[in-house]
């Protein structure tokens, strides 16, 4: 189950050599917020690439009696 995102408008006018870059903008987040966004990235492409929700790989062990 994904947890809803509630995503704020804003929209801000700032001069081209004097833009933050997006590496500030992540060091001023907190790191939990840092990580919950990263999840997020990383279950949209898995299903992107691979069509599917991430899962564990099973594993199967042969074991001679």
């Amino acid at each position: 189950m994904e947890p809803k995102i509630n995503i704020e408008k804003s929209v801000t006018k700032v001069n081209l050599l004097k833009k933050p870059t997006d590496f500030a903008y992540w060091q001023s987040q907190p790191y939990l917020a840092r990580l919950a966004t990263l999840e997020l990235i990383r279950r949209e492409y898995h299903r992107w690439r691979y069509g599917a929700e991430p899962r564990l790989q099973r594993v199967h062990r042969i074991v001679k009696r």
